[in-house]
């Protein structure tokens, strides 16, 4: 009888695999990311597809924008996937077929084809995909396919993020050719694209934090360096005292009556 994996059994591998420190404020990203995936993983339903990869490469790549050191990225990466059995190779790879294959089609006319699709209207592993998932009245949709799913609308048609009653229009046509919950993805890309905007604001707010804390550490040593260079006034010779010799000759005269 095999046993299913748990999450501290994943964290625990991930942890071996990727043995350095994660920033704080993105440690919450990772771990939350780490869980999602390993609970797809031991899923029965669940069933790897490259949208799906696409969908965590690109959420991992946005939400760690700007993490330091730049090179722990990969690391990571590697390691979330191996920690659920996968391999950052193939989701990367996949992630970039499925971008490539988009290149040469407008915005509509992956629209459309996403809301009547079929593998004859299509090329490649896309057209493969998307025609299996049509099909597929037991597939498991997830947060992170939503992602690579946007992430698809999102190359073809820039403006379409921006248009809020457009895009919800958009979805519900895709989630009905593609037989997917239109409410749940719906509110898991409202999530995703104010959760992006929250690490944008957290972002700036970090780095504004590090050039104030930077400026701070300049001027102290600037203050450090003038001091040094200012002669100390115990190190100046003082000047000899001159005696009052009528104090010491004379005396006081008395008061008149």
């Amino acid at each position: 009888m095999n046993t299913v994996r748990t999450v501290s059994d994943t964290k625990r591998d991930f942890y071996t695999y990727h043995t350095r420190p994660i920033n704080s404020i993105y440690r919450r990203v990772v771990e939350e990311l780490m869980v999602e995936m390993h609970l797809l993983s031991v899923n029965v339903d669940f069933n790897y597809d490259p949208i799906y990869g696409l969908g965590v490469v690109t959420c991992f790549d946005r939400f760690m924008q700007s993490y330091q050191p730049e090179h722990d990225k990969e690391s990571i990466f590697n390691a979330l996937c191996q920690a659920v059995g996968g391999e950052a190779q193939q989701y990367q790879e996949d992630a970039q077929r499925l971008k490539t294959s988009v290149d040469s089609m407008s915005g509509q006319d992956l629209i459309s084809w996403l809301s009547s699709p079929t593998s004859e209207n299509g090329s490649g592993d896309l057209a493969t995909t998307i025609a299996a998932i049509a099909q597929n009245s037991q597939f498991k949709y997830s947060r992170l396919f939503a992602i690579g799913l946007f992430s698809l609308l999102e190359q073809t048609d820039s403006e379409l993020a921006q248009d809020q009653k457009q895009l919800e229009e958009v979805i519900n046509n895709i989630s009905s050719g593609l037989n997917l919950p239109s409410e749940k993805l719906q509110k898991d890309l409202e999530l995703y694209r104010s959760n992006l905007e929250k690490m944008a604001q957290a972002r700036v707010v970090i780095e504004d934090a590090i050039q104030a804390d930077r400026k701070k550490r300049e001027e102290r040593a600037k203050e450090k360096e003038e001091k040094s260079a200012t002669p100390s006034s115990d190190s100046t010779p003082s000047a000899p005292e001159e005696s009052d010799s009528s104090s010491d000759s004379s005396e006081d005269e008395a008061p008149s009556s």
